[in-house]
């Protein structure tokens, strides 16, 4: 699942991830809400998602996640890089990955879920 208010960004993770991980069906959400409604409805395994929102930050939509789902692997992507903003995604056990986004950035956060899901039998 791939969460972001801006449109442009959701297409650049779109992209990032299609081209390291193809086989995975990927969802978007443009807002914290709408990222709790899709996991209400149909099963998640991956969330990457960016801190600046809209409503309630991705620290906060990291959060409701780790409660619900004490495994999936969570990735808060941001340009906001203060030490508070790292801390809040460890705390929260969600790995934290620097904008701009390309598949460099996101190659070892991919490679780690891919093999924590094929471990669960994902």
């Amino acid at each position: 699942m791939i969460v972001d208010d801006s449109r442009l960004a959701r297409i650049v993770l779109s992209k990032a991830i299609a081209t390291l991980q193809p086989e995975w069906t990927q969802v978007e959400a443009g807002s914290t809400d709408d990222a709790l409604a899709i996991v209400d409805r149909q099963s998640v395994d991956v969330a990457v998602f960016d801190y600046n929102m809209p409503g309630r930050d991705g620290l906060s939509l990291a959060g409701e996640l780790r409660e619900r789902f004490p495994v999936m692997p969570l990735a808060i992507v941001t340009a906001n890089v203060q030490d508070e903003v790292i801390a809040g995604a460890r705390a929260v056990n969600a790995t934290f990955v620097s904008k701009p986004i390309n598949e460099e950035t996101l190659r070892g956060f991919l490679s780690g879920a891919a093999l924590r899901l094929r471990s669960a039998g994902k």
